[in-house]
């Protein structure tokens, strides 16, 4: 072979061996990169974005196929309209079966107010902390007649509704310290469902006893709700929803209204330059605020700004929550139990919503199939 022919193939096997050499390290390169945690988890964010986006897979069927899915969504607003009455006659029973729970909740606003002491056999009730502390407890010396008298005079269930206020907590972020003492008054709250002939809906009643605060004895915040689905968006129905609320006005005594507070301000005048001292009521942060929300537009085509949405949408959830859960199962939340329960029950939709998030790719009401199979490494893990 000669010299020239020599210097060419030792020149090219130099070349592919730092060709080599050289995609060797991109794929090191590559390798490291992909074990970075910090580089997976942005990863995985990005393609979380992605999910549930329109991917063109619908448009891009042919005509008679897009044709059928028409069909399909026709039928699928049919079954929505069978939904909403199905959601109606919901309805309809919650109210009969409110006419029995009606009394089982006066008789409990009769304990709490002490209108009614229960009877042995009414108050026969098992519980193992009691059992434990009665068996610890150290031995107890005789009750004086002062001591009998005293617990004698405590009547039903002192702060029973305030203490369920308060242990809540989208509620106890609403009471202020100053509305404690009017709360303590508060007796009873029940609920009111509307009549077959009326606009779905439920009204609160917040029942008060004489106080130095207000001369009503009786507050309501009533909510109305609609059970049809939107012309504009049919498919978004998911049942009864609160559109609208309003509360009954609370007649204060001078001076007591708790939703306002008096501010003084420092004025100068523009021309004289002299300083002024002025008082300006302003709005304050109350529990009573609750029987004064936003007011909503009767168009319902009418928008609503932000801020005011957001302040409707905490509302109709307070009002639903306690319309779903807490009249129900007053005691319990007075005891804290139902906040053990429901604390549960939050750990468990997070782990069963850590499990959802790994199916949400094949969930894309617009997902292209083959796509899919083209591309498997680009399905969420």
């Amino acid at each position: 072979m000669a010299d020239a022919e020599k210097a060419v193939v030792v020149e090219e096997q130099e070349e592919a061996s730092s060709e080599e050499e050289e995609g060797g390290t991109k794929r090191t390169n590559t390798a490291s990169i992909l074990s970075d945690p910090t580089v997976m988890a942005a990863m995985q964010s990005q393609l979380g974005r992605m999910v549930g986006q329109p991917s063109g897979y619908v448009q891009s069927l042919p005509a008679p196929v897009r044709r059928r899915i028409k069909a399909l969504k026709k039928l699928q607003l049919e079954a929505t309209k069978i939904e909403a009455k199905f959601y109606e006659e919901v309805h309809a029973l919650e109210c009969k079966y409110h006419k029995l729970y009606t009394p089982i909740y006066t008789r409990r606003g009769s304990i709490t107010r002490g209108e009614h002491e229960p009877t042995d056999q009414e108050a026969e009730w098992p519980s193992e902390d009691e059992d434990d502390e009665e068996e610890n407890k150290p031995e107890k010396k005789e009750e004086t007649a002062e001591e009998k008298a005293a617990g004698e005079a405590v009547q039903g269930v002192p702060a029973f509704w305030l203490t369920i206020l308060k242990n809540v907590e989208m509620l106890a972020e609403m009471v202020q310290d100053a509305d404690e003492p009017v709360l303590e008054t508060l007796t009873d709250v029940t609920v009111e469902f509307s009549k077959p002939e009326e606009t779905m809906g439920f009204t609160l009643n917040f029942h008060f006893a004489k106080n130095e605060y207000f001369s009503n004895n009786l507050l309501t915040k009533k909510y109305l709700m609609r059970c049809e689905p939107e012309e504009e968006d049919p498919f978004s129905f998911e049942g009864p929803e609160i559109y609208k609320c309003s509360g009954s006005s609370i007649d204060w005594l001078a001076g007591k209204n708790l939703t306002v507070k008096q501010v003084k301000k420092k004025q100068k005048h523009k021309s004289k330059g002299s300083v002024r001292t002025v008082t300006k009521q302003v709005k304050a942060d109350s529990f009573f605020n609750f029987f004064s929300p936003p007011a909503v537009p009767d168009d319902p085509t009418a928008e609503v700004d932000e801020d005011t949405q957001d302040l409707l949408t905490a509302d109709f959830e307070i009002g639903h929550y306690i319309r779903e859960r807490v009249v129900p199962r007053a005691v319990l939340f007075f005891t804290g139990e139902a906040l053990e329960d429901e604390e549960s029950e939050d750990e468990d939709s997070d782990e069963d919503g850590d499990e959802d998030e790994e199916d949400d790719s094949e969930n894309d009401a617009d997902f292209d199939p083959s796509k899919e199979k083209a591309n498997p490494e680009c399905k969420q893990q």
